[in-house]
């Protein structure tokens, strides 16, 4: 099945309505599912016993990890697919790219 890659600004406003990459425990809704992104690879949907939600991981690592903080007694709660800031994001790979021209890469 081939999905497409990005996402429209109206599809980033909606996933800002719906509260996505907000919210604490139960209530917490990841920014991207698995139904969101593009990748014919693994990805896995885990209950969480502190959380008592389904946790959407985007590969086998995400998923190696969420079952050693789940076990661990000082952690609260795992928040898996959190938003980044877009500016700053924005920003950092215009700075990279700026950076890789300046030193001769590609």
């Amino acid at each position: 099945m081939s999905r497409k890659i990005g996402h429209t600004e109206a599809q980033y406003r909606k996933w800002i309505k719906e509260g996505r990459g907000s919210g604490d425990y139960q209530d917490y809704k990841p920014w991207l599912t698995v139904y969101d992104a593009p990748s014919d690879g693994r990805v896995h949907r885990v209950f969480g016993y502190k959380s008592k939600r389904t946790h959407h991981l985007l590969s086998d690592l995400e998923l190696s990890m969420f079952y050693l903080l789940e076990w661990r007694q000082d952690v609260l709660q795992v928040n898996e697919q959190f938003s980044l800031d877009r500016e700053i994001t924005v920003e950092l790979a215009e700075s990279a790219i700026k950076n890789t021209q300046m030193f001769g890469g590609r």
